[in-house]
C-alpha cells in the first residue's frame, strides 16, 4: 500500500535530469525561438546529447529504451519550459511507433539505427481534405514491377524537412477505402519529395509544420510497413501510442504556467499585501493545481496500458489527450488573468503557454474527434 500511487525512484530520478536539463539548457532560448520563429537547435542538440530526443528507442538499435510512462515524462518536463521543444521527443515517436509496431527486423534495424543518432522522424497522415476523415485521403501508391510509385500530398506536418525520415499513409487501392490504405517510409533525399513553406502559426512557433510533396517518388518494396492494405488500422493504432504524448505536452504547459502564476502572485502586491492573499486568486490557483494533478493521474495511468496494450487503452489514450489539452488551456488562460496586463505581454511566458496549448486541443485528433473515439470505447471500461 505504500507505494500504491507513487511513481518508482527510477522515474523520478529522471524527472528530476530532465528538469535540470530543461532549466539550464532550453529555457533561456525559449522566448527567442517563439519570437523569431525559429527551430529550437539548442533544445535538439541537448536532448540528443543527453539521449533524450528518441529515448523510446529500444536498446538494440542505440536508444535509451524508454518506456512510455519515462517518455511522457521526458515530454512533460521539457513542454514546462518550451513546448516547441517538446515536439521533439513527441514527433520522433509519432513518426517511428509505425516502424515499431509493423516494421521487419531489417526495417527496424535500417531506420531505428539512426534515428537513435539524431536522424529525425515525421508522420504524413493528414492532408488538406482529410483531417479528422483521416480515410478520405487522396495521395496515392500505384504498384510498379517490384516497387511503388507515389504521388500525393500531406498536409500539417511537424518537423516536415527538418525530419530525414517520414511514416506515409497513402492508398493502394481507393476502392476499399480504410482498407485499401498502407504505410511506407519516405527518406527526404528520395526523388520527387519536397516542402512546401513554413505555416505561420499562432503557436508553437519554434516547430516547423510545412507540407510535403510527393511526385512521382519511386519506392522498393522494402519500404512497405506491414501487409498491404493495413496501414490505416496501424495509423490508429499508433495514435492509441502517441496521444498520450500530447497530453504529457499539455501536462507540462500547464505545469510551467501554473508555476509561474503561483510566484507572481505572491511577488505582486496590491492594497498592501500580495495578491495571493487574496481569496479570488487563492481559488484560482486552487483549481489549477487540482486539474493538472487529475490530468496527471490520467495520463500516467493512460502510459501504463500504453506499454502493456490494455484492452481499455484506446479510450484512456483519448480520454487523457482531451482532458489533459483542456485543463492546459484552462490554466493557461487563468494564468494570463493572474498575472493581469504582464500576462498579455511577451515580457512573461504565459501569454506564450496560452498559444501553444491551443493546439494541443487540436492536433492528432481534434477533443471533439476524442470524445467520439471515448463514446465508441466504452464497453472496454
Amino acid at each position: 500500500m505504500d507505494d500504491l500511487f507513487r511513481l518508482p525512484a527510477e522515474y523520478e530520478a529522471l524527472r528530476e535530469s530532465v528538469r535540470a536539463l530543461a532549466t539550464k539548457k532550453i529555457e533561456p532560448f525559449a522566448h527567442d525561438v517563439d519570437a523569431n520563429a525559429r527551430f529550437p537547435q539548442e533544445a535538439l542538440d541537448a536532448l540528443q546529447g543527453a539521449g533524450l530526443a528518441a529515448a523510446h528507442v529500444p536498446t538494440e538499435y542505440g536508444g535509451e529504451g524508454a518506456d512510455a510512462l519515462g517518455v511522457v515524462i521526458i515530454i512533460e518536463e521539457v513542454a514546462r519550459v518550451c513546448a516547441s521543444s517538446s515536439l521533439i521527443p513527441a514527433v520522433n515517436k509519432l513518426g517511428s511507433v509505425p516502424l515499431i509496431l509493423a516494421g521487419n527486423a531489417a526495417q527496424k534495424k535500417r531506420w531505428l539505427t539512426e534515428l537513435a543518432k539524431g536522424r529525425g522522424f515525421s508522420y504524413c497522415l493528414s492532408e488538406s481534405e482529410a483531417g479528422s476523415d483521416a480515410a478520405a485521403m487522396k495521395t496515392r501508391a500505384v504498384e510498379s514491377g517490384s516497387g511503388w510509385i507515389l504521388n500525393g500530398s500531406k498536409k500539417w506536418i511537424s518537423h516536415a524537412g527538418i525530419s530525414d525520415f517520414y511514416t506515409v499513409l497513402a492508398s493502394t487501392d481507393p476502392s476499399k477505402g480504410a482498407k485499401g490504405i498502407s504505410a511506407f517510409v519516405i527518406e527526404k533525399s528520395d526523388p520527387g519529395v519536397s516542402f512546401g513553406a513554413p505555416e505561420k502559426k499562432m503557436g508553437f512557433k519554434g516547430s516547423p509544420t510545412r507540407e510535403v510533396y510527393f511526385d512521382g517518388v519511386e519506392l522498393s518494396d522494402d519500404r512497405r510497413l506491414g501487409e498491404v492494405g493495413s496501414g490505416f488500422a496501424l495509423a490508429m493504432r499508433t495514435l492509441d501510442h502517441t496521444r498520450i504524448t500530447i497530453a504529457a505536452q499539455a501536462l507540462g504547459i500547464a505545469q510551467g504556467a501554473f508555476e509561474v502564476a503561483k510566484e507572481y502572485a505572491k511577488q505582486r502586491r496590491q492594497f498592501a499585501k500580495p495578491i495571493f492573499d487574496f481569496q479570488a486568486v487563492q481559488f484560482m490557483l486552487s483549481d489549477m493545481a487540482m486539474e493538472i494533478a487529475a490530468a496527471r493521474q490520467l495520463t500516467y495511468a493512460a502510459a501504463a496500458k500504453s506499454e502493456r496494450e490494455d484492452a481499455d487503452l484506446t479510450f484512456f489514450s483519448a480520454a487523457s489527450k482531451c482532458y489533459a489539452t483542456d485543463v492546459a488551456m484552462k490554466v493557461t488562460t487563468d494564468a494570463v488573468q493572474v498575472l493581469g496586463g504582464y500576462g498579455y505581454v511577451s515580457d512573461h511566458p504565459v501569454e506564450r503557454m496560452m498559444r501553444d496549448a491551443k493546439l494541443t486541443q487540436i492536433y492528432e485528433g481534434t477533443n471533439q474527434i476524442q470524445r467520439l473515439v471515448m463514446a465508441r470505447n466504452l464497453d472496454t471500461l
